[in-house]
């Protein structure tokens, strides 16, 4: 049975409340952080910078900016670990039973993000929504409901020795399959218990053995992994289509890193005329924005959904308070890091994550990379957006594809000149990959007028040098990094400004 026509008019009222973002941006967005600030009031931090009153200003941002620092994960990071404990009231009302583990694409030590009940309620649900419901929204022949989702998701794995059975810390996916509704998981894939096995070589052929029974219709997850699971899907089946699997699947919701480089090879497993694709931006801290129409990339600034959004400039290691901006004051065209305060109790926190802003009513961005992932060892300044745009072209021109890659700086020594030096995982090869070298640096060139400057000539900068890395590299770095990476949070940074990954990577490889 197609459930599809009794659930589009709650997701199409849900998609129509959008429109009115083109207009009414700044009152939304400041009604909500008053909301949130008289919401804390009471809290250990709340009461640190004076929440009280600023709740009872009818606009309490000016005061908020001035008052209450930027900070990132380090900062907060004694007050997270007393939430773990027990304590509450700290940075959010009531105790905290879920945290996020993760270690973005930075490095470092881990990261516990709280998932406050409120944060559930208020945002990673509700934007899980709102993808569906642009999607259906563009699409009026869905039968989405027609059978189920399969979501692929993370543990609750974790490098911490807890002592209360009642808090779960591990990838923000676990949490989000373990507390679902009732409802929703009627209408998903993999039952709970598959959904959270920590060991992803017993987790991998379940997940394809459940997902083979089903009838899917749509997946969501992060590209890179989900290829895996569903190449095991299509040498289980036999097939060479998912759609000679699942004849109903109709869309892939997709987030956590960049498609493109991963485009054509869902292409090649799939009908093109049957399957649609939908980015989402959906962080452990939080569901911050869904693409909203198939021919813009762009995504639509989730900004009613428990998260106020300021922007601060980009490549400031420290930052002032007065450094960043609410939504009204961006300019369109200009990139910028991304500041917010939550309903989880992070307050002006600094994700470490770049947008771009492609226009401004409404609010749409894309994603530029993350304020760690970059490379400029010579003056090229090149970022992720650029790599990431840049290797899809060149696999969309030699055919190739990719599962992972890395690229980091070869520093000049011994007369010869430095360079970029990329180490990539193979889907399909290309027939010559000094040939596919030449081609990205060129595309690099075009897209990047500072690279372009430090290649002129081979004067600066040498072309730079492609290292084949072995079948599962990458997953064997992850797993050597903490089983807990793999799955739904799993990411490999992609830009790094110095060799200590590269030459960790080179030596795994052989």
């Amino acid at each position: 049975m197609d459930f599809t026509p009794l659930f589009r008019p709650y997701f199409l009222r849900r998609a129509r409340r959008t429109d009115r973002w083109a207009t009414d941006t700044t009152s939304i967005q400041r009604s909500l952080l008053r909301n949130n600030i008289r919401h804390a009031q009471n809290t250990e931090y709340g009461r640190r910078y004076g929440f009280d009153k600023m709740s009872k200003l009818s606009d309490p941002y000016e005061t908020f900016r001035r008052s209450v620092p930027i900070v990132d994960f380090e900062a907060i990071r004694p007050i997270v670990m007393r939430m773990i404990q027990g304590e509450k009231d700290l940075l959010w009302p009531g105790v905290c039973r879920n945290f996020a583990q993760s270690s973005g694409t930075s490095g470092g030590k881990s990261k516990y993000i709280p998932i406050t009940p409120d944060s559930l309620r208020t945002n990673h649900y509700p934007g899980a929504s709102d993808a569906v419901a642009h999607y259906l929204r563009r699409n009026p022949s869905s039968r989405i409901f027609s059978g189920k989702g399969f979501i692929l998701g993370g543990s609750f794995a974790n490098e911490l020795n807890l002592t209360d059975s009642k808090v779960r810390v591990g990838d923000l996916s676990a949490t989000l399959i373990n507390d679902v509704t009732p409802l929703a998981e009627a209408v998903r894939i993999p039952e709970k218990k598959i959904a959270l096995m920590p060991d992803w070589d017993v987790k991998l052929p379940a997940l394809a053995q459940a997902a083979l029974k089903a009838n899917v219709t749509n997946i969501s997850g992060v590209p890179s992994w989900f290829l895996v699971v569903l190449k095991r899907v299509l040498a289980l089946s036999g097939k060479q289509s998912l759609h000679e699997v699942w004849p109903s699947l109709e869309v892939f919701f997709h987030g956590g890193i960049s498609f493109a480089p991963y485009r054509n090879e869902y292409l090649r497993i799939t009908d093109p005329a049957r399957m649609h694709f939908l980015e989402t931006y959906n962080a452990s801290e939080g569901f911050f924005a869904t693409q909203n129409d198939f021919i813009d990339p762009a995504l639509l600034l989730i900004i009613d959904a428990g998260v106020f959004f300021e922007f601060a400039p980009v490549g400031k290691p420290e930052l002032l308070p007065e450094d960043a901006v609410p939504a009204e004051d961006v300019q369109p065209g200009k990139i910028y890091e991304l500041i917010i305060s939550s309903t989880n109790g992070l307050w002006r926190y600094r994700l470490g994550d770049t947008v771009k802003i492609e226009s401004i009513n409404p609010l749409k961005i894309t994603i530029a990379g993350r304020t760690k992932s970059f490379i400029n060892a010579f003056g090229e300044e090149l970022m992720e957006a650029n790599a990431e745009s840049a290797i899809a072209k060149v696999c969309n021109a030699t055919g190739a594809s990719i599962k992972n890659y890395t690229a980091a700086p070869v520093f000049a020594e011994g007369g010869r000149r430095g360079r970029h030096e990329w180490l990539i995982e193979w889907g399909n090869k290309p027939a010559s990959i000094k040939e596919f070298a030449a081609q990205l640096d060129r595309e690099l060139c075009h897209l990047n007028s500072d690279y372009e400057a430090k290649r002129n000539g081979n004067i600066f900068l040498d072309p730079l040098s492609i290292v084949t890395a072995r079948a599962g590299l990458f997953d064997s770095w992850l797993k050597s990094a903490g089983n807990h990476k793999l799955g739904g949070q799993r990411k490999v940074p992609r830009l790094n400004n110095t060799r200590d990954l590269m030459d960790s990577l080179l030596e795994m490889n052989k």
